[in-house]
């Protein structure tokens, strides 16, 4: 068996993955997919963390545009990071995983609190832990909660999840032409405004030297080809 390059990884879901191709809501073949994958992940060895957006439900940033006031509208979205939490773990336990959901706001019917050594603690004794409710801040973005609790629990990489083949020079959907990149800097993605996460996690990484793999989940088998340290799609870190 192929040994994981990673002890610990944060995973980061965006909700709209979650949604596959029917753009809202929870795609049930995407998510039993997702959960078979983080199984492989787990019979490797390697620790698993996971923090998911909630756009396929609400966008706070969308119904702040609208008039919406930003904290409560945030607030919602925090909510909806809840469900797909919810879900995820309905999935990766049957596939036969132990999970825990830790929110950052505090909802004790339905996850424990976020206490960074209880997170610790249960990804040791090999439980995959669910971040719900992003930072519990407004303002601040779910891909923001992943950086911070990535760190926070000693990951050793975040990889985001995506439905394309990792950072391209212009949307490939759009731009056929488009390249795509290997290797990045986190200057690079900063300076040419990449949009592989937003500027504050991007620089948050780049300050504590936290890799970033950004690569297409609904490629079966890319989970492990990341963990195993295979060349799959792009890795940002200080040199690229």
């Amino acid at each position: 068996m192929a040994r994981p390059t990673y002890r610990r990884m944060m995973l980061k879901l965006s909700g709209e993955a979650l949604a596959g191709p029917d753009g809202t809501g929870i795609n049930p073949d995407v998510i039993r997919n997702l959960a078979g994958q983080v199984r492989e992940l787990q019979e490797l060895g390697v620790e698993i963390a996971i923090v998911n957006g909630g756009g396929n439900i609400f966008r706070g940033v969308a119904a702040s545009a609208k008039g919406m006031d930003r904290a409560s509208a945030d607030y919602m979205g925090m909510m909806a990071t809840v469900i797909n939490a919810l879900a995820l773990q309905d999935a990766l336990e049957k596939e036969g995983l132990q999970t825990r959901v830790l929110s950052a706001i505090a909802m004790q019917e339905i996850a424990e609190p976020y206490i960074r050594r209880r997170a610790m603690r249960h990804l040791e004794k090999g439980r995959v832990v669910i971040f719900a409710a992003g930072t519990g801040n407004p303002y601040f973005t779910t891909d923001m909660a992943a950086c911070l609790r990535a760190m926070e629990i000693h990951a050793d990489v975040i990889c985001k999840a995506t439905k394309v083949d990792g950072v391209y020079s212009a949307d490939p959907v759009r731009d056929p032409s488009a390249r795509l990149y290997r290797t990045l800097t986190y200057d690079r993605v900063l300076a040419d405004d990449l949009k592989v996460m937003d500027s504050t996690a991007v620089a948050l990484c780049k300050e504590n030297n936290l890799p970033i793999i950004v690569f297409n989940m609904n490629v079966d088998g890319n989970m492990k080809r990341v963990a195993i340290g295979e060349d799959v799609g792009t890795l940002i870190g200080r040199e690229g």
